[in-house]
């Protein structure tokens, strides 16, 4: 299962490092440290992404155009023998992607993986940055 470090659970969150210290002492968030820097389970990061989503509120349009790739946490992945369905959570936005099922293994997509949605038009495509 994909571990996280303290910033990089802040920064994929929306929220700052110390945010995240105080809820893994107040027991909202679980960190394991081991030998080396505390780190978060994607699962679990993935669940409270979920959790915290606030849409935002419609108002004035802005004048910059909307940006087509968005980077979040994987929260679930159905698939049959054919197609997978995987579900997002980038910041506030649930986005979600129909693909084959093989493209899924082959992407190692589950809860808590990180990954990047590029939008075109009705298509959403997944991909998994190098890290």
């Amino acid at each position: 299962m994909p571990q996280y470090r303290i910033s990089q659970a802040a920064a994929l969150l929306g929220v700052s490092d110390d945010t995240v210290r105080r809820w893994i002492d107040s027991g909202r968030l679980v960190a394991q440290a081991d030998a080396g820097p505390a780190t978060v389970d994607g699962a679990e990061l993935a669940a409270l992404a979920q959790q915290i989503a606030i849409a935002p509120e419609l108002g004035r349009p802005v004048a910059e155009s909307a940006r087509n790739r968005f980077t979040g946490l994987v929260t679930g992945v159905k698939k049959d023998t054919v197609m997978a369905q995987v579900d997002l959570q980038c910041g506030p936005f649930r986005v979600v992607s129909l693909m084959s099922s093989e493209a899924a293994d082959e992407l190692g997509l589950e809860p808590g993986v990180l990954a990047v949605a590029s939008v075109k038009s009705t298509h959403v495509v997944v991909e998994v940055p190098t890290t």
